[in-house]
């Protein structure tokens, strides 16, 4: 069975990209929020980045072609903005520290 072909791996892929579309709307109000929802948001992003690396390191570590092929094609989309996978992590979490500490001046 491919990797791509696992039930487990889509419902998985599905879910993952339903979560982010929904808190990146959610985000769209970010500067509205109160100092509670503000940190909420953080932390929830931070467990969106959690299970985007996750789900990323199974492709890297499976020997099936296809996923193979979409780690690949991560690469090269990133490396069209100067950015390697490892860093667009490294910057998001960048952000995130930046806005906790943002919202820690905050009274």
């Amino acid at each position: 069975m491919g990797f791509f072909d696992s039930d487990i791996i889509q419902q998985e892929a599905k879910q993952l990209f339903e979560d982010y579309q929904a808190l990146i709307k959610l985000g769209n109000g970010y500067g509205k929020f109160d100092r509670d929802g503000k940190k909420l948001f953080i932390e929830q992003m931070e467990a969106m980045m959690d299970r985007y690396r996750i789900f990323m390191k199974r492709f890297e570590l499976s020997e099936d072609f296809m996923a193979q092929m979409t780690v690949e094609q991560l690469k090269t989309q990133l490396g069209q903005f100067g950015v390697t996978p490892q860093q667009m992590f490294d910057q998001m979490h960048l952000t995130l520290e930046r806005m906790k500490g943002e919202l820690e001046k905050q009274p």
